[in-house]
C-alpha cells in the first residue's frame, strides 16, 4: 500500500515539473514572438528614417530649403569669376 503511494506521489511530481516547464516554454515563445514583432516594427522605422534622411538631405531640397528659409540664390560664377589651376602629372 506504502509503495502504491510513493508511486503516486513520484508520479504527481513528475506531472507538475513537465506542466511547469511546458508553461515556462509557453511563456518564452510568447516573449520571443513580441520581440520578434517589435523588430519588426523597428525595421520599418528604420526604413521610415532612412528615407526622410535621404530627403532631407538630397542636393535639390538643401537648395530648396537655403532659397525659401535663408533668402540664399544661386548664381552662377561668370568667366571671369572663374580660376583655372594647372597641375602637373607628377603632382608636384
Amino acid at each position: 500500500m506504502r509503495g502504491g503511494i510513493v508511486w503516486i506521489v513520484a508520479l504527481a511530481t513528475l506531472l507538475t515539473g513537465v506542466v511547469a516547464v511546458n508553461v515556462a516554454v509557453l511563456r518564452q515563445n510568447m516573449q520571443l514572438e513580441s520581440y520578434a514583432t517589435e523588430r519588426a516594427q523597428l525595421r520599418d522605422k528604420n526604413l521610415e528614417l532612412r528615407t526622410k534622411l535621404s530627403h532631407a538631405t538630397s542636393p535639390s531640397n538643401i537648395k530648396q530649403l537655403a532659397q525659401k528659409k535663408l533668402g540664399l540664390v544661386q548664381v552662377p560664377a561668370g568667366s571671369d569669376q572663374t580660376t583655372y589651376i594647372q597641375l602637373s602629372a607628377g603632382g608636384k
